[in-house]
């Protein structure tokens, strides 16, 4: 049995969607609730459940928004997350591409400032984020990394972009 591939989000080049209220009123609705049905959506925001099905998909096609389980990684046996910064040297494009194949790190950004990329790691406990860690330094363009161990996680939102 195969495990189906993750999910993974990239920014594309291809520039901001417009999004009319409509569009904005059943990402709020989804972000509420991602298994709402369509037909309750559209009773939400004035349309027809055809309509909202129609909408969602091209939002998904155009790579808006997608739906998907949000899970606690406590609850699942991953106690220990991070945030990792990297310096590098080189094309720091080909050291991110390196990372987002780990399949350990969940995020990948390149940033400005401190450091040239940054990671999340969401882990079985420290000895793992160690492997991690010596995976990440194996790449021969890293040139540092400093972690930043989650002692508890606060606020973590995904209703951003509609207002």
């Amino acid at each position: 049995m195969t495990t189906p591939p993750r999910v993974r989000r990239t920014n594309s080049n291809a520039g901001p969607v417009v999004l009319d209220d409509l569009s904005k009123q059943i990402i709020e609705q989804l972000q509420n609730d991602g298994r709402m049905p369509y037909a309750a959506i559209g009773k939400a925001v004035g349309l027809s459940e055809a309509a909202v099905r129609q909408r969602v998909q091209r939002l998904q096609d155009a790579g808006v928004m997608q739906i998907v389980a949000v899970t606690d990684p406590l609850t699942l046996g991953f106690p220990r997350q991070a945030m990792i910064g990297v310096n590098c040297e080189g094309d720091l494009e080909s050291v991110a591409n390196e990372l987002a194949a780990l399949d350990e790190i969940d995020y990948v950004v390149l940033t400005a400032g401190s450091f040239d990329v940054i990671v999340e790691v969401v882990c079985e406990g420290d000895g793992h984020l160690l492997e991690i860690l010596s995976k990440i330094r194996a790449i021969p363009a890293v040139r540092a990394t400093e972690s930043f161990v989650y002692l508890k996680l606060r606020k973590q939102t995904y209703s951003w972009g509609t207002r």
